[in-house]
């Protein structure tokens, strides 16, 4: 399964530039917004979960974050995220791995998502999306999803939605406290809006 999961996502970076795509940002404006919010030291260990191409590591490398790593299922998609950079791409870890594979060396105080929690469809996927967070965060995260006013599917995958007490309750689980959620009506580059969910949590 990783490896079709792989190759779909290697197919679509490299057949679709990022105008091409529904999730991009030019400025990930909310996701900036809640990280500034967390008050973190300027070498405070970020990553940046399915980050692919995401212009969010652009902007936290220009407000002077100096420990970011980003992780996507795509090699594709990273290099084209460091062609983007240029010389800037060697101040940034980047990480080659299936979210549910993912085996973290280091602890991060701070773990974003907006692309990978809700295509874990099955209550196994999601038990293993949990185990990682709980491996892998000392600290704070932010989970983005598609709301139950948002998407069904993304790039042709089955996505599972959620709403602010349904996501709570999932990360509950692993003893997360719930700092806040907030909406986002995201417009595509073709000009549709998705309405996404944004939880914040800090694990105890």
């Amino acid at each position: 399964m990783e490896s079709t999961i792989s190759t779909h996502w290697e197919n679509i970076y490299t057949t679709k530039q990022a105008h091409e795509v529904s999730w991009t940002q030019a400025i990930p404006a909310l996701s900036l917004a809640i990280i500034k919010a967390a008050n973190l030291d300027k070498n405070a260990k970020i990553i940046d979960i399915g980050g692919g191409d995401s212009h969010l590591v652009d902007h936290l490398l220009a407000e002077g974050y100096t420990n970011i790593s980003v992780l996507d299922i795509s090699a594709k998609a990273l290099e084209r995220a460091q062609a983007r950079l240029g010389d800037a791409a060697n101040k940034v870890t980047w990480i080659v791995s299936d979210i549910l594979t993912f085996e973290p060396s280091t602890t991060y105080d701070f773990w974003h998502d907006r692309a990978a929690f809700h295509f874990q469809t099955t209550a196994h996927q999601i038990e293993q999306y949990l185990k990682v967070v709980k491996k892998a965060v000392n600290g704070k995260l932010v989970i983005a999803s598609f709301s139950v006013d948002g998407p069904q599917k993304c790039s042709g995958l089955s996505i599972q939605q959620y709403d602010e007490a349904s996501m709570q309750a999932v990360f509950e689980r692993i003893h997360c406290k719930a700092l806040g959620f907030q909406r986002e009506d995201h417009i595509t580059p073709s000009g549709a809006i998705q309405n996404f969910v944004y939880g914040s949590f800090e694990l105890a």
